[in-house]
């Protein structure tokens, strides 16, 4: 446990870079703002020795202003230096939280587009901005006062078995108490405990993202919270550990840890009264009494420092846990550039005996595909879900690499070509298109930043949006999900073809680009798709059988292999899966005509 704890304080101090000087400045202000912290009980016993040398005379004790005036100056000097110190933790705390956020966010850039799909944005989103809080609340205040109280207790040590051992060791049985009773909350198997809690955390954030991003559903089909089970599930499952590790781990040993450190004075009286015959019989009763006011008053140091070490043990725990949530993010896979890359020759895509099988799954999503797609030449995927339609398009832009075959765009395998090089090869245009908000300049300019304002109204225009403009109050420089202005599916849908258009990629991948358009926005993304298509290469994933008829060649994908490929006419004549396809989706669309004519 000592190691996983220096490993982790290595780490954090890592993303401190040039601050972690000042990480060890704040420290030493701290340890010595503890020592000043010591030095005004040590005034008041001085005081009370030299009032009691005196008694009653107390006019004779001169020295007790200066005492009280030294215990001053130390106290607020105590203060100051603390508050240094502070200044220093929290500064290098600020900009280590920064790193980690930076470091993850410059990591997360580099993993493959896939990483996203499988791992949610909002436990990303966790792991990397609580997490990081974590972390700062430990080098700002937390390491400080463990630095601090590892001093006050070593001196507070040293004071004990100066005047009288026994006393001392009184006083101290308290402290081991306590830190006996610390450790049994926090040390052996209850360290898991708080892991598994800090893991009922994510999957409680997850789930409740998931949840705020369905709640059109759920309320359109009058459902309660309740009704969503992971949300449901994972909330219980966080309360019952939370309870569990308040309640059953923490309650006994946090009654006693408070009950002997603020009870501390009540160990020294049975032992002064033992010792007390001895110092009347010795004549140095004057002395004991000293003593005793000496130790009365530092027992009241010991619940402060040991409530000290008890948060700041909890502060070293809960950033280990925290650098523990962040690392799967630092993890994270990232795309392999090539030394020396090399550029495509044209826009031929190539698939040659390619397999690939998504992380944890049973069965492989793609199972030795071959298939080629010539420059100018439309390619549609179609087939059963779950087929593997996504994931071959998935592997062009390098999504996810292949496990074995290779994938090529323009005669070279797509590994050996510069990440930045082969994103601008590719155009995508997604089922569920996610669309800024911002204007619709910048949303359409995101393809191309340093396109001018006429050449994204030439995209619009290409993409059918020429309504859209029309009637929106700003027009182009109009901001998308603000005021009441929003887009329908279909709309948002001839954004993104412009998106697609303006990139001006010379490979095209539509995966089910007409899912959620209503038959008129469908008819104006269909000339659009005219518009972006024309002398590209485009490979085509739809379940509308209508919208692939004209493809050069059609891939029938079932259960991750190529079941059948050919033209429209080649696969209706071949009489296997697409055919039987092709006549469900004219029952379907038969059905929906005959349905209207009963409704009229």
């Amino acid at each position: 446990m000592k190691q996983k704890k220096q490993n982790a304080l290595t780490v954090l101090l890592g993303y401190a870079g040039s601050h972690r000087r000042l990480t060890v400045l704040g420290l030493g202000l701290s340890a010595v703002s503890m020592v000043c912290s010591m030095i005004p009980y040590l005034c008041i016993w001085l005081a009370a020795r030299d009032l009691i040398a005196v008694a009653p005379d107390w006019t004779q004790a001169r020295s007790v202003t200066d005492y009280g005036w030294i215990a001053f100056a130390f106290a607020v000097g105590g203060i100051l230096i603390y508050f240094l110190g502070l200044m220093c933790t929290h500064l290098a705390a600020f900009r280590t939280a920064a790193n980690i956020r930076k470091q993850g966010m410059a990591h997360v850039m580099q993993a493959p587009l896939g990483y996203f799909d499988a791992n949610a944005s909002g436990l990303i989103r966790s792991r990397l901005d609580a997490a990081a809080a974590d972390t700062e609340t430990l080098l700002a205040h937390n390491l400080a006062d463990i630095v601090g109280t590892v001093t006050l207790f070593i001196a507070m040590l040293v004071l004990m078995f100066v005047f009288d051992w026994r006393m001392g060791a009184a006083c101290l049985l308290a402290a081991v108490i306590s830190i006996l009773a610390m450790c049994s909350m926090m040390g052996g198997k209850n360290a898991a405990l708080m892991a598994e809690y800090q893991a009922a955390q994510d999957r409680m954030t997850k789930s409740g993202t998931e949840y705020v991003r369905g709640i059109p559903v759920v309320k359109i089909f009058q459902q309660t919270v309740y009704s969503f089970k992971a949300f449901q599930q994972a909330i219980e499952d966080y309360s019952a550990k939370a309870e569990h590790y308040q309640g059953d781990v923490c309650r006994v040993p946090q009654s006693i840890n408070l009950t002997f450190t603020e009870g501390a004075f009540l160990f020294l009286v049975p032992v002064v009264l033992f010792l007390a015959p001895g110092a009347l019989a010795s004549g140095n009763f004057a002395g004991f009494v000293t003593n005793f006011a000496f130790y009365a008053v530092f027992s009241a140091i010991i619940s402060t420092a040991l409530a000290k070490i008890m948060f700041a043990a909890s502060g070293m725990m809960l950033a280990g846990t925290a650098l523990g949530r962040i690392q799967p993010v630092m993890d994270a896979p990232t795309l392999a550039v090539p030394e020396h890359p090399q550029t495509p020759k044209d826009n031929r895509v190539v698939f040659r005996d390619v397999s690939f099988t998504y992380d944890g799954a049973q069965s492989p999503a793609l199972s030795h595909v071959s298939f080629t797609a010539e420059p100018g030449e439309t390619v549609a995927l179609v087939g059963p879900s779950g087929g593997g339609k996504t994931t071959a398009a998935s592997l062009i832009p390098r999504f996810w690499d292949a496990d074995t075959g290779t994938v090529e765009v323009g005669g070279v395998d797509v590994r050996q070509i510069d990440p930045h090089v082969l994103m601008d090869q590719v155009a995508f245009v997604f089922q569920n298109n996610r669309l800024f908000k911002a204007s619709i300049l910048e949303n359409v300019r995101a393809a191309r930043p340093d396109a001018s304002r006429e050449q994204v109204l030439a995209a619009l225009e290409a993409a059918q949006c020429g309504d859209i403009l029309e009637k929106l109050p700003q027009g182009l420089d109009t901001v998308i999900g603000t005021e009441g202005t929003y887009l329908s599916g279909g709309e948002a849908q001839r954004i993104a073809l412009a998106r697609a258009i303006l990139k001006d990629a010379p490979i095209v991948v539509l995966d089910e680009a007409t899912a959620f358009a209503d038959p008129e926005n469908e008819a104006l993304i269909q000339k659009a798709f005219a518009r972006l298509t024309k002398d590209r290469t485009v490979i085509m994933i739809a379940h509308r059988l209508s919208t692939v008829v004209g493809a050069d060649k059609i891939l029938v994908l079932e259960g991750g292999r190529v079941t059948e490929q050919g033209t429209h006419e080649e696969l209706i004549a071949a009489g296997g899966l697409y055919t039987r396809m092709w006549a469900d989706y004219n029952r379907a669309i038969q059905w929906k005509m005959e349905s209207g004519k009963e409704e009229r």
